[in-house]
């Protein structure tokens, strides 16, 4: 027996329209940029009269691309490793330990969530600068790390809440060490929420513009500096293209993270079995 919806008709016809109106919201950009990317002439016009794909050849050979490129990932790979381990530790110790300041603590660490990047980042830059200490990679991975870190904690956190202590203290029953206990009953029963930390933490440094303009050099920029700096020189559609293949590897490693994991199991939003 179907149940007739009570809603006025126009209600019920503005739903639909209001999400295809949302999708497009979203979408349209991404395809936008993505067409504008094949465009042959060297100025940004849309639709494009005739199409190449030599805008991709220029991302790949542009010298500041590269090495932005390389230095986005080792500044990703640094600072989404430091913002697991501390954030792992930090929410262990948040969740199974009782201590004075917990609220405090935790208001500090989750503060980067609410303060804008730029403000971080200008802040590190006058910190740095009075203590003398040369901008390096150093100091744009402390930069990345402060960012990330409460997304980590968050991951971790949660997945401690789901946490069944029983198995934990099964394995002590059965004599195992405490380390013993750690390294093979509760990382493993954590990994999807380990995982899930570290992919954010890893995609949001990687993508980060607003605090790395004012921590990084021309020896350090990232690929989203140089992607500005380079659109202060010239106006071709080379950086439509440098977003279409970074839209594409971010999609890539959502799939393969959905495929082997689940992104229900990674954002905790579905029952672990």
């Amino acid at each position: 027996m179907k149940i007739k919806s009570s809603l006025p008709l126009p209600l019920r016809i503005a739903g639909p329209v209001l999400i295809i109106l949302l999708l497009a919201f979203v979408l349209l950009p991404v395809v936008v940029v993505t067409i504008a990317s094949f465009n042959e002439k060297a100025i940004l016009t849309f639709p494009p009269e005739s199409y190449s794909l030599k805008w991709f050849e220029r991302v790949f050979s542009y010298p500041d691309f590269r090495e932005g490129f390389k230095a986005s990932l080792i500044i990703t790979a640094w600072s989404s490793f430091v913002a697991l381990v501390i954030g792992t530790c930090l929410s262990v110790a948040v969740k199974r330990l009782a201590f004075k300041g917990k609220q405090p603590l935790l208001a500090i660490l989750h503060a980067p969530l609410v303060i804008p990047h730029f403000t971080l980042g200008l802040g590190l830059l006058i910190l740095v600068s009075q203590l003398s200490v040369q901008r390096g990679y150093g100091t744009v991975i402390l930069c990345h790390v402060m960012l990330v870190l409460p997304f980590v904690m968050r991951s971790v956190y949660v997945s401690m809440e789901n946490l069944d202590e029983r198995l934990e203290q099964a394995a002590a029953s059965l004599g195992a060490s405490p380390v013993k206990v750690l390294f093979t009953v509760t990382f493993p029963l954590l990994a999807p929420g380990l995982f899930g930390g570290w992919l954010f933490a890893a995609i949001m440094s990687f993508s980060e513009f607003t605090a790395s303009l004012f921590v990084t050099t021309q020896a350090t920029q990232t690929l989203p500096v140089a992607m500005y700096n380079y659109v202060r020189e010239f106006a071709d559609p080379t950086l439509a293209a440098l977003s279409v293949i970074y839209i594409a590897v971010t999609a890539a490693v959502l799939f393969f993270a959905n495929y082997f994991l689940g992104l229900g199991k990674i954002l905790h939003i579905e029952d672990r079995p």
